[in-house]
């Protein structure tokens, strides 16, 4: 425990002891009290190993919950310990795209000590510059280019520490609605959330909301104040201001931005959970706790964002106040893809007394929402894969079949298996088995097609190819239980 002037209220310990988890950490190494503002970070071995920087971190973990007040002082020298370092650079993808400086993962392991040590030598002592991301794009659903910053090796192995020390102190802070890129956390775990809501609260009017443009729009002297309020190392703040600045290289053109993070970087995810924790999720359960009077409950998966209300008028003015809030921080909700709609038990019965078709339906994570009915008659949300997701990743399918197109049959088989297999882990939810079948069956008659187009004198029949649809292609089947079952063990 700490008293009022931050000083541990335990016995003083006159000498080193090993790190041992039954100390507090409170405890300092040399017997001495910890600085208010800076707790839990005298407390590590001076070299750490894998134990020490886990408890290191667990350490100011420890003192970030315990004192959502308190602002850290001394981050620095977690990010530059070469055992994290290290672990950073392990724990990245072998064959990911290089930055500008063409370095790849294997041959900067060659030699990895003496790089490490080079690296952290750097950021000791501040001589550590950023580079310029590479701008790529790759394709999204609706057929629209989705740009993409790739950092040099050396940014991503410290971005990865910085996220590493840094989510030590903000998952104690992010709320329990906020489910984009944060340990632990998964989209299924916002969908079965979701789903739950729905289901369980009286929720009859759903705002589909998403931000314009948002890891473009984030205002870098915003996000900078958010981060000082629970970082007073200047030195952190300075290093994410590196990154923010670097610059964006294009076309042989390097540009430079007072807005914006860009998406590739292992810190851009971080630095938008904590943009939108104070521009928007504080603001949110402010919200619902003053301003609402009927149920509401709130899903966010980083910019994209579900909010359901009881009453409509509750919901228009939530929608205005919105407006308004998101505008103060530079932000903006996409016209097109922001909407209030009725969605519930009771959504059916009113549009068809007002004519008006059947209820609207919402796309969320990959799926869209419609409002449907169990066997016994009662209200249910039944999830199906987007269309235009499920043709784009047939369309997919096919460009890397004609690709394929003279490889052997078994490694093609354990290609499509793969492939199959990888579609079902993340759809295969309860009530989604013909979208299912659909994407099944559409590459296996994919594959039929492109073998037959290998010789024009031997035809394929349609006998030998079902043997080879049922040696090589799964199934389709469900591969997640129903939500309500699996937060039931969950909680």
């Amino acid at each position: 425990m700490m008293d009022d002037h931050g000083q541990s209220d335990r016995p003083v310990v006159p000498a080193k002891f090993p790190n041992n988890a039954e100390r507090s950490a409170a405890e300092g190494m040399e017997g001495r009290g910890l600085a208010k503002g800076n707790p839990s970070q005298q407390n590590a071995p001076r070299t750490l190993g894998r134990d020490g920087a886990l408890s290191a971190r667990a350490r100011v973990r420890e003192a970030a919950e315990r004192d959502k007040q308190v602002r850290f002082t001394a981050l620095l020298h977690h990010v530059y310990n070469v055992e994290h370092l290290r672990a950073a650079y392990h724990a990245l993808k072998r064959d990911a795209a290089p930055g500008i400086d063409g370095e790849r993962w294997r041959p900067y392991g060659e030699a990895l000590e003496e790089n490490l040590a080079d690296l952290s030598g750097r950021l000791k002592r501040g001589a550590y510059r950023a580079k310029p991301v590479k701008r790529t794009y790759i394709p999204k659903a609706d057929g629209r280019q989705r740009p993409l910053g790739i950092p040099t090796l050396e940014d991503k192995i410290v971005q990865r520490t910085t996220v590493d020390v840094l989510n030590a102190i903000y998952e104690t802070d992010f709320l329990g609605f906020s489910y984009g890129f944060r340990p632990g956390r998964n989209p299924h775990n916002a969908l079965d959330a979701l789903y739950a809501g729905l289901l369980t609260r009286k929720v009859n009017w759903v705002l589909d909301a998403d931000i314009r443009g948002f890891f473009e729009a984030i205002d870098h002297e915003w996000l900078v104040k958010f981060i000082e309020h629970r970082v007073a190392d200047r030195r952190v703040v300075r290093l994410i201001q590196k990154w923010l600045n670097a610059g964006v290289l294009e076309d042989g053109t390097r540009t430079w931005s007072d807005k914006g993070t860009p998406q590739g970087g292992s810190i851009s995810p971080l630095l938008a959970n904590v943009y939108l924790h104070y521009a928007f999720d504080l603001w949110v359960r402010r919200w619902r706790k003053t301003q609402a009077h009927g149920d509401m409950i709130v899903v966010r998966y980083a910019d994209d964002f579900i909010v359901g209300f009881q009453y409509r008028e509750e919901a228009e003015r939530f929608l205005t106040e919105l407006r308004e809030r998101l505008a103060k921080f530079g932000l903006e909700l996409h016209p097109e893809k922001t909407r209030l709609l009725e969605f519930g038990p009771f959504a059916a019965e009113h549009r068809r007394r007002a004519d008006e078709g059947k209820p609207e339906t919402f796309d969320f994570l990959g799926f869209t929402h419609i409002c449907g009915k169990k066997r016994n008659g009662r209200f249910t949300v039944v999830r199906q894969t987007i269309r235009k997701r499920l043709q784009a990743k047939l369309s997919e399918v096919k460009a890397e079949l004609r690709r394929r197109l003279h490889g052997p049959i078994p490694e093609v088989g354990a290609w499509l298996r793969a492939v199959i297999i990888g579609h079902l882990k993340y759809y295969g939810v309860p009530m989604n088995r013909p979208a299912l079948f659909t994407f099944c069956s559409q590459v296996g008659w994919l594959w039929y097609r492109a073998l037959r187009r290998r010789s024009q004198t031997a035809r394929l029949t349609w006998e030998r190819m079902r043997r080879l649809i049922q040696r090589w292609l799964p199934p389709p089947r469900i591969t997640h239980p129903y939500p309500l079952r699996r937060l039931g063990v969950v909680t």
